[in-house]
């Protein structure tokens, strides 16, 4: 559908043109590529706000010039007054929408640490396009109009959700000109207060423009609407967080090394997935053939099963991603798959205590509600790769902020004796989760994208396109895909669908019989459904030297490289 783009200096690729083109100003202006990340990601906020909030989740992953690898958490905690038990106690073991889904809102934080760590730039400096965009308002694209009209009675719960998300008393219709003047309000605040302390530095700037999110009165007015409401989140929680470097996972395959965030996400299951789709042996498997798509979907059961057994937020339990990640319990793993028949659902843990899985649910699948992505590379050789997230209709906007602090709540189980369970000061089991490869040669790839639990699905067809089957970037994103729901949704109301696989229609008739015939619950969607995610992709290699780009069409996502 589109070509691979190839450049000689920078890259970027993100989930909206109008954030590739921000990001790219920055690149051709000077800035580097955590500058030029940081702006496409605030961009997305305001651009995809179905997808994403200013005031949501961020996650970061950062390979610089010199090689070294960081992530940055950028996700919040549970409030420290949250009383474990309030969801089974008082909501019938449900997550209901509102503040009380609130976890101390991270997305700031993390592109201020970013810049300051990592950037040359200030933050009125990054955040301008995405205050334009607010100010001046966008075109409603397709599934922005989708999305919006979709979500019309969610957003009429709240009175401030509606006057922004439904004007005029309807949904936004394509081609409208969407405005969000508070939010670039609470933006520019920002900015102004960086402008104040820049006598005293860049750093002095940039801290400012924190407090004044997290400490000044844009935190005041959080506080006191959230706690209006019936929310627990405080001053405290807000003034005392910083999002937190955490490390990396890492691990070989064939000739690179895997990076993905910590199992606070699910991140590792990537990782997990190819070291067992290797194990089990690729070289006779054809492309999207029955067997290799068979394969594919049985992995990715058993790694989502480890998923739901063992992840969680480490700073409160280890992960035993050790493991979960060795050649004994790949071994195991793989005895349970047959290759002519479909385990019925997620196999049981090989170790640990066993949970109880959620009933089937009726009907069929929704879309994975939220997330955008993005990923820069510059001429310097650094890396950036994010993944913001946090929808606007599962909770109220703060009057005359124009942002909806954090839900992602939602990710958490209202069962605090669940590994991922509600629990004060605890995070959820983040999906959204950037990842980056580098090869023994030095080539570098930045990849990711949305898509709740088909993040990680997609990442791992695209990525075994790319470098097992052999095909270019953006024919490695544009080819069919799949995903399995033999598992629980990482989102409240945690659906499960045992044994069904969405296919896009391209892949061959026969070969969909086949997966039926194995005892694989069939779902077709179109030829592209952004239901398979959105994956964005950058492979930067030293030789010849150029950088290689791609974004998903199932998606407004486009990458610009020069």
């Amino acid at each position: 559908m589109r070509p691979t783009l190839y450049g000689n200096r920078h890259a970027i690729s993100a989930g909206h043109y109008l954030a590739a083109a921000a990001g790219f100003a920055i690149l051709e202006a000077g800035g580097n590529a955590i500058d030029a990340g940081c702006c496409a990601g605030m961009a997305l906020a305001v651009l995809h706000p179905d997808e994403v909030n200013f005031a949501g989740v961020a996650p970061i992953m950062i390979r610089s010039g010199s090689g070294r690898i960081v992530t940055i958490a950028g996700l919040g905690h549970w409030p420290k007054s949250l009383p474990a038990d309030i969801f089974m106690r008082e909501h019938g073991g449900n997550l209901p929408y509102g503040v009380r889904r609130t976890v101390v809102p991270a997305a700031p934080d993390a592109w201020i640490t970013a810049l300051r760590d990592f950037g040359t730039m200030t933050f009125g400096d990054v955040a301008a396009a995405a205050i334009e965009f607010a100010r001046d308002g966008f075109s409603v694209f397709p599934f922005l109009a989708e999305e919006f009209e979709k979500h019309a009675e969610d957003y009429a719960r709240w009175p401030e959700n509606a006057k922004i998300f439904l004007p005029n008393g309807r949904a936004p219709r394509l081609g409208e000109r969407f405005v969000q003047s508070d939010l670039a309000h609470t933006i520019q605040y920002m900015v102004d207060e960086e402008q104040s302390a820049a006598k005293r530095g860049r750093v002095a700037g940039l801290e400012a423009a924190r407090a004044a999110f997290y400490v000044g009165d844009i935190a005041e007015r959080i506080v006191a609407h959230q706690q209006s409401e019936g929310g627990f989140l405080s001053r405290d929680d807000l003034a005392h967080f910083r999002s937190r470097y955490e490390p990396p996972v890492r691990a070989r395959w064939r000739n690179m090394e895997v990076i993905t965030c910590g199992p606070w996400c699910q991140g590792p299951t990537l990782i997990q997935s190819l070291l067992m789709m290797e194990k089990a042996g690729l070289g006779d498997l054809s492309h999207n053939g029955a067997d290799y798509l068979h394969l594919l979907v049985e992995v990715v059961k058993c790694v989502f099963s480890d998923r739901e057994h063992h992840y969680r937020d480490p700073q409160f339990a280890e992960v035993p991603l050790q493991r979960l990640h060795s050649d004994e319990h790949l071994a195991a793993r793989l005895k349970q798959i047959d290759p002519r028949q479909a385990m019925p659902d997620m196999p049981p843990p090989l170790f640990g205590n066993s949970l109880t899985t959620p009933d089937p649910s009726d009907g069929l699948p929704v879309r994975d509600p939220d997330t955008s992505y993005l990923c820069v590379v510059d001429k310097w050789g650094n890396a950036f790769s994010a993944t913001p997230s946090d929808a606007s209709w599962r909770s109220p906007v703060v009057p005359g902020l124009g942002i909806v602090p954090s839900a992602r709540g939602t990710q958490s189980r209202p069962d605090p004796r669940h590994p991922s369970g509600v629990g004060p000061g605890r995070r959820p089991r983040l999906t959204p989760n950037p990842a980056i490869a580098v090869r023994d040669d030095g080539a570098v790839i930045p990849f990711g994208g949305p898509g709740g639990d088909a993040q990680v699905q997609s990442m791992l067809q695209v990525f075994l396109n790319i470098f097992h089957f052999g095909m270019d970037v953006q024919e490695a994103i544009d080819a069919p895909r799949i995903r399995s729901y033999s598992f629980p949704s990482s989102f409240s109301p945690y659906n499960h669908f045992p044994g069904l696989v969405g296919c896009e229609s391209r892949i061959p008739e026969a070969v969909l019989a086949e997966l039926a015939a194995r005892g694989h619950r069939i779902e077709k969607y179109g030829d592209y459904t952004r239901i398979m995610a959105s994956i964005e992709l950058i492979l930067a290699e030293p030789f010849p030297g150029f950088l290689r780009a791609g974004a998903d069409p199932r998606q407004p996502a486009y990458a610009m490289t020069r």
